[in-house]
């Protein structure tokens, strides 16, 4: 009986129209909200988090990507691959809260600064793998992941040239980035194969999958590829020619760079984080389970969604670090924020809003985030990955997790109580007491910022024979306290060439490490924010980009920075440490790190000297 006027507006009154939307259920339970994507794809696996237009995460869900091997130092993966991945994560996460898919208005994607080659004849992907470098047998691995190695010797070359735009990378191009992965696959596939090839970043390869258009995101081409955006010290076309005709890939400037992405304005598009490229396709919508049509916002680099995910969030921190106003974030407060982003390694990102050049750190990329700032991006090799390691190598390893088991507890927290028993067994008065005498550098697998040197290595002062609990629970101490040493060695790096960081807003799972955060706010000496979502920062970030492309109506929309002071959640504080003794021993610590790190480069150069012309 009530269906008639839902068939028939027309004959239905204003009053009999107030009735029907009153009775209805569906009305009633389920109200109108609006809900955006994020799509996060980190190196093991790919996430997707629905979130509201409050910025509340209200699904999560993610499935492990996979990681080929062929030989040492390769790592490779697949876009088909990711791209189920995605799919299926999206689904499910549609599924855990019975979320109406027509109330998705935006995605974002982030991803890792990966290289993803595709076919400029068929869009197929590419393989990286020779010999043949073909999809036989179903080889559609079509990803060089950022920390392969194969390129050394193409690195090696690219940083020969000394070019202009080498300033914009903080000097050198890392091995990590794309330019040095292109020239390898030039060097090593068939000429036929690679004058066919177009190459992406894969933030940019999936926002290629999801609208069909062949738009370039900023982050990723100016922070890993060597574009300098126009108007930036001469710059005219993004793609410096010169670069690349030295480099050996001359190639690549035919037809204006189109294989790159062309020249903004002519044969291609660049745009800023969050803003819309497109929508979805139809059958990107299918693969997802969503209707066609929805606005699907600029990627960036993984890193860089934490930034965004998290250096929004309002706090009252004390005046000599930050003005304490909560009412609303101005941007200009992101210049005192430095994102740490932590996972196997950790990426420090700061913005300004003028260019700041820093030996050993990436950047200033101008453009990469919000139109007309800086970003600057310091790194750890490994941090993760170095306190993995470390657990993992030393003879008391098994035991410790064989005792953290029966606690029901990771070995992370079981260590961490195993140290505060320590502390009070010996009466020390802080757990940074225990490690006095013991001395760990763990550039184990080479520095990324701000020395830049991929040949450091790790050194240890003070190993006795113990293989106790005890010893292993005094090494695992030691690594945390180097990954804090070295943060404060690339933030006072920073600072004293013109940033102005006072705090550090930190993500992913080593947040939830309480002596790792207490040492590095205490280290530092400023406060250490902890986000509201400290698994999904950077899905939460992307999210936003989602909100970011869902506002844009071809005017440019919601600026990025009023949407993450609008939907980023409050934090937790870790203040540092207010014991003067304590304060002290660090300070000296410091010392002797900066002392292993000097003497080690040093010494390697001396021994260098003298083996000189010394081989078979």
């Amino acid at each position: 009986m009530n269906s008639m006027p839902i068939r028939q507006p027309y004959r239905t009154n204003s009053r009999q129209q107030s009735r029907q939307m009153s009775v209805d259920p569906h009305n009633e339970l389920r109200p109108h909200l609006d809900h955006y994507i994020g799509i996060d794809v980190g190196t093991g696996s790919a996430r997707a988090c629905i979130m509201n237009q409050k910025g509340d995460i209200v699904g999560l869900a993610s499935e492990n990507i996979g990681l080929w091997q062929p030989k040492p130092g390769y790592y490779e993966q697949s876009t088909s691959d990711i791209w189920r991945c995605i799919c299926n994560s999206v689904q499910r996460a549609l599924q855990q809260h019975n979320i109406d898919p027509n109330t998705i208005r935006g995605i974002g994607f982030d991803a890792t600064c990966s290289l993803a080659v595709f076919s400029t004849d068929t869009d197929e992907p590419v393989a990286v793998t020779g010999p043949k470098f073909d999809n036989a047998d179903g080889n559609d691995r079509n990803v060089i992941l950022w920390l392969d190695h194969r390129p050394e010797k193409e690195t090696e070359k690219i940083n020969a040239t000394n070019h202009n735009l080498l300033r914009y990378v903080g000097g050198q191009m890392s091995i990590e980035m794309e330019m040095p992965k292109i020239l390898w696959l030039k060097n090593n596939m068939p000429k036929e194969q690679f004058d066919k090839c177009k190459f992406y970043d894969l933030g940019d390869a999936l926002t290629h999958l999801a609208t069909g258009n062949e738009t370039r995101s900023l982050c990723s081409v100016v922070c890993k590829q060597g574009y300098v955006p126009q108007g930036v010290d001469g710059s005219e076309k993004g793609w410096q020619e010169d670069f690349l005709t030295e480099i050996g890939l001359g190639e690549l400037c035919e037809d204006n760079f189109s294989r790159l992405g062309g020249v903004n304005g002519q044969n291609g598009k660049y745009a800023s984080a969050g803003e819309r490229i497109g929508t979805l396709c139809d059958r990107a919508a299918n693969d997802m389970g969503l209707p066609p049509g929805i606005a699907v916002g600029s990627g960036v680099i993984d890193a860089y969604a934490g930034w965004i995910g998290t250096v929004g969030a309002k706090v009252r921190l004390s005046e000599e670090h930050l003005d304490s106003s909560v009412a609303k974030n101005d941007v200009s407060q992101s210049f005192t924020r430095l994102a740490a982003v932590a996972g196997t390694s950790t990426c420090h990102i700061a913005m300004s809003e003028k260019p700041v050049f820093v030996n050993g750190v990436w950047g200033p990329y101008r453009d990469a985030l919000i139109p007309d700032y800086w970003l600057a991006e310091g790194g750890q090799s490994a941090t993760g990955e170095l306190l993995k390691f470390m657990l993992e190598t030393h003879p008391a390893f098994q035991e410790a997790m064989s005792v953290a088991e029966t606690f029901n507890a990771n070995i992370y927290d079981y260590l961490n109580e195993h140290l505060r028993e320590l502390q009070e067994k010996q009466n020390a008065p802080t757990v940074s007491y225990l490690g006095r005498h013991f001395f760990f550098y763990g550039d184990l697998f080479g520095n990324r910022s701000p020395i830049a040197d991929s040949n450091m290595r790790g050194s240890i002062i003070g190993l006795s024979s113990d293989k106790s609990l005890d010893a292993l629970a005094l090494q695992y101490y030691a690594t945390m306290e180097f990954i804090a040493l070295q943060t404060r060695h690339i933030v006072e790096t920073m600072n004293a060439s013109g940033h102005q960081i006072a705090s550090i807003f930190m993500s992913g799972s080593q947040c939830q490490n309480d002596i790792l955060m207490y040492l590095i706010a205490t280290v530092c000496d400023m406060p250490v924010l902890i986000p509201r979502y400290v698994h999904a920062a950077v899905v939460h970030g992307a999210a936003m980009l989602g909100a970011k492309a869902a506002s844009d109506d071809g005017k440019g929309g919601e600026p990025l920075w009023e949407i993450m002071d609008r939907m980023s959640k409050p934090g937790k504080t870790v203040r540092p440490g207010k014991i003067s003794q304590e304060k002290k021993l660090l300070d000296e610590k410091y010392r002797v790190f900066l002392e292993m790190c000097d003497e080690q480069r040093s010494r390697r150069k001396r021994v260098d000297e003298v083996v000189e012309g010394w081989k078979r």
